[in-house]
């Protein structure tokens, strides 16, 4: 069964195991999420649920998304997002997801938009080489040819400096380290997307 759930990313600390080894841990606070909607891949061409997390006041929402969540009957809330699902008979509009829906051992993915670094050059920003820098050389962190000659264009694709960072990324295979039901928290081993208080989602790994 494909388990997913919302939440924002408190930030990375550490733990130890059994065997007294550190463990790097990212903390989640994840949910409690309630399903505002489902699909079905008769009605909608595929299986999946719309999860919504955070409440915010009404005067926050514009009137479609009040008129969305009253449909469900629920509270205005900040964050909504899909998920995909094997069975969507298994949720309810108004269902609600805690973070005890995960286990310690489970391996999951994590997604979120990862921290913008702005504009940045080819070394920054796709790991190039620089050249020589002594003797003379002019070509120190330049982007180097650009193509073939005499096509009078940049082949699409091409390594260029650009906008760095600030795109939705996923982390695959992580392992849930510590779930606090009380608290709402995940502990998930590792790194994931995102600064500080971004949304991220954690859904059952695909690799797993």
């Amino acid at each position: 069964m494909t388990k997913a759930i919302l939440g924002t990313k408190v930030g990375m600390t550490q733990v130890f195991d059994d065997t007294g080894q550190v463990i790097p841990v990212t903390v989640i606070e994840a949910g409690p999420c309630l399903v505002v909607q489902k699909k079905t891949k008769e009605s909608d061409g595929y299986n999946a649920v719309q999860l919504g997390f955070k409440s915010i006041g009404v005067n926050k929402l514009n009137k479609p998304s009040q008129g969305h969540l009253a449909k469900a009957e629920l509270k205005p809330l900040r964050y909504l997002q899909e998920c995909r699902v094997e069975d969507p008979t298994l949720y309810e509009p108004g269902q609600e997801i805690k973070v005890d829906v995960f286990a310690a051992g489970d391996w999951v993915d994590v997604t979120g938009i990862s921290k913008g670094k702005g504009f940045a050059g080819v070394i920054k920003r796709h790991g190039m080489h620089r050249g020589p820098m002594k003797h003379g050389s002019h070509y120190h962190r330049g982007a180097g040819s650009l193509g073939a000659k005499g096509v009078a264009r940049v082949f699409r694709g091409r390594k260029l400096p650009g906008r760095h960072g600030g795109k939705c990324t996923t982390i695959q295979k992580l392992l849930v380290v510590k779930v606090d039901p009380e608290r709402n928290l995940l502990l998930v081993k590792g790194a994931v997307p995102g600064p500080k208080r971004s949304l991220v989602t954690v859904k059952s790994s695909v690799k797993a």
